[in-house]
């Protein structure tokens, strides 16, 4: 009993303490793929143009066209996001992204990076329920009904997405290091999906794959020319978008549809 006192008093002081800083840092690492991204279109453009014409043999306005809506979509909606101004269009706006480089990356038929593309979609869903006020729904004619409104189940639909990043983690093989990683990888994010111990749980999770990220894709450490470089910068970004929606969930609770929840009623 002491000891769960003891690590409720600690995690009471650090949210306390965070609490003006950690939504804003979430959402900064929430949106730093697409700010990635767009970037990059705009430094290889010529290769993603060629890249599109070449795959989907659309022609060299279309493929521009693609090139250009990546580019300004991400760019515009990380800036919106960060100035917190149409944060509703521009989550709708970077869904749209996520859906249309899916199909045109071939990424639908990769379960590793779909995953992780879904795993995002859950980011932009927790950012869409933040911002979200609770006096006006975004659904015109949907009633509120308390515990049981669109931001609720935006919260829990976003906590189940998220944990998709944690499976394409999992090492299949019998090293012991893989397989205490992988039972406790597991635990906590099978927490965090249900909604008990959630803020404890995510905030586990978003030290583990901090630390996993600098590890694993440490992009910096490869030549720039060298394809791995690219593969590497991509995936870092991806992870650290995935960070930002587990500080959301740090810095927001679960929401109304969780069993943390629900212990309220008992």
């Amino acid at each position: 009993l002491s000891d769960a006192l003891i690590q409720s008093n600690l995690q009471s002081v650090f949210l306390r303490v965070t609490k003006q800083y950690l939504p804003h840092l979430a959402r900064l690492c929430l949106i730093s793929t697409f700010l990635e991204d767009g970037i990059r279109m705009w430094f290889q453009w010529n290769e993603q143009r060629d890249y599109i014409e070449a795959t989907w043999g659309c022609g060299y306005f279309l493929a521009t066209c693609f090139v250009l809506l990546n580019l300004l979509g991400q760019l515009g909606g990380c800036v919106l996001v960060l100035s917190r101004n149409f944060v509703q269009y521009a989550c709708f706006g970077l869904f749209g992204i996520i859906a249309l480089q899916t199909v045109a990356y071939s990424i639908l038929w990769d379960l590793k990076f779909l995953m992780r593309n879904l795993a995002l979609g859950g980011g932009l869903l927790l950012l869409l329920a933040e911002s979200r006020s609770e006096g006006k729904s975004m659904f015109a004619g949907v009633p509120s009904m308390g515990e049981s409104s669109p931001k609720q189940y935006m919260q829990l639909g976003g906590r189940v997405l998220l944990v998709l990043m944690f499976m394409t983690l999992l090492h299949f093989d019998s090293s012991f290091f893989s397989i205490l990683q992988n039972m406790v990888g597991t635990a906590l994010i099978i927490l965090v999906a249900i909604g008990f111990k959630t803020k404890l749980a995510a905030l586990t999770l978003v030290v583990w794959l901090m630390a996993i990220n600098v590890y694993f894709n440490a992009f910096w450490t490869v030549p720039a020319y060298k394809p791995m470089h690219d593969f590497l910068k991509y995936d870092f970004f991806q992870t650290t978008s995935v960070i930002g929606g587990l500080l959301l969930v740090v810095a927001l609770g679960p929401g109304g549809v969780s069993m943390d929840e629900k212990k309220k009623e008992w």
